[in-house]
């Protein structure tokens, strides 16, 4: 297959290409002509596929929920948004419930099943600190341990590449070294930490900090906290939410100038309420949560934040239109840089010729008009 565009994004800039996909592969990018090709997009831009690292659903599935057809039909209307790479994402929750819904990803995992390629779980709890544990159920925060741990990358198969931890729990930093060793990232989030004890957490192995701003302790000039932690603390990723509801358009273009350019992570946290219409009300991690106006989610009862219903599409544009950050930075936040921080930059988060033919087409108002994954067209438009 054939497509092209005047409008391709290689080597950080939008160039004239064609782009020929054999099977689930880029095997050519070439120069633009007038020859003849599957897909003419015109002055559409074709961008790498987005990677959602941190989702806990959409269209009425929670990941907890351990539903094999919700899983699947959340992965084809993944592609609607642009993404083709996403990580189920799990909540704090019994054992046995946590164990049941690893086992259905990996289940699904192995089955490949058609739309967004699941690259692995993200486990966000049990391990948090309950001062900063948001919405998710205090009951059910553990302390964190080797053992338990094995327990469920075990149910995964294997596929648990993130874990979301208050690290100020870890003691002597045991399971962080562990994860470390083992290539999973540790994520610090839901935390009371000092920036001290990140920096020890850094030094043990810690590599990213989930949803920057939410759910941690906050900055101040005199006691910096995990978000000083990932301003200043070049080394580490940090996910942010840009849905603009969760952090300020100004917030987030100080994180953007704060990060470098290549390890912010623009990410959804999108709840099973996402895909549905505003006042809509849900049960979540047994909490009832109702989409406000501003398409955020909320706890009914206590008021604060449950997460969002945002698309990655949506946030693109945000970012760039509301927050300012320049397109080029905004798009490697959700391509390049999450396929870098699991390890999978040798074949997702560019267009490079031997890498997955993931690409997305899009409008001028940011919607989109097609999405390949794997080579496969999700949308048929165009």
């Amino acid at each position: 297959m054939l497509i092209k565009s005047k409008k391709v994004y290689i080597a950080d800039r939008f160039v004239p290409a064609i782009i020929e996909i054999e099977k689930d592969k880029i095997v050519n990018i070439l120069q633009y002509d007038d020859s003849h090709v599957d897909k003419d997009y015109g002055n559409k831009r074709i961008v790498p596929g987005f990677i959602d690292i941190h989702t806990h659903g959409a269209y009425g599935f929670d990941t907890n929920s351990g539903q094999e057809n919700g899983l699947k039909e959340w992965q084809q209307h993944l592609a609607k948004e642009g993404v083709t790479s996403f990580l189920p994402t799990t909540v704090t929750a019994s054992k046995d419930e946590l164990i049941k819904a690893l086992k259905n990803i990996a289940k699904v995992k192995k089955e490949n099943s058609q739309g967004a390629d699941i690259l692995g779980i993200h486990l966000e709890g049990p391990y948090i600190d309950k001062k900063y544990h948001g919405a998710q159920p205090i009951q059910a925060v553990v302390q964190p341990t080797i053992e338990e741990f094995q327990e469920y990358q075990n149910a995964a198969d294997g596929l648990i590449k993130i874990m979301t931890m208050a690290i100020e729990h870890d003691k002597n930093f045991s399971l962080t070294k562990y994860c470390a060793s083992n290539g999973i990232v540790v994520s610090i989030g839901h935390s009371s930490a000092t920036l001290e004890q990140v920096t020890f957490a850094i030094a043990n192995g810690a590599k990213s900090v989930t949803h920057t701003f939410n759910g941690m302790s906050p900055f101040n000039h005199r006691e910096n906290g995990v978000v000083g932690g990932a301003l200043r603390c070049d080394s580490l990723y940090s996910e942010i939410i840009c849905d603009c509801n969760h952090v300020t358009p100004e917030a987030i273009q100080v994180f953007f100038r704060s990060k470098s350019k290549e390890k912010a992570i623009m990410v959804t946290d999108s709840l099973m309420c996402k895909g549905y219409e505003v006042g809509k009300k849900f049960q979540f991690a047994n909490l009832e949560v109702e989409i406000y106006s501003d398409g955020s989610a909320h706890l009914v009862k206590e008021g604060n934040f449950a997460g969002s219903t945002l698309k990655m599409n949506e946030g693109l544009k945000k970012l760039v239109t509301e927050a300012m950050v320049p397109f080029d930075v905004a798009l490697q936040s959700c391509t390049s840089n999450p396929a870098r921080l699991l390890n999978v930059d040798n074949q997702k988060g560019s267009l490079v010729v031997g890498y997955d033919a993931d690409i997305v087409v899009l409008e001028d108002d940011y919607s989109v008009m097609e999405t390949y994954c794997k080579g496969v067209p999700q949308l048929k438009k165009g």
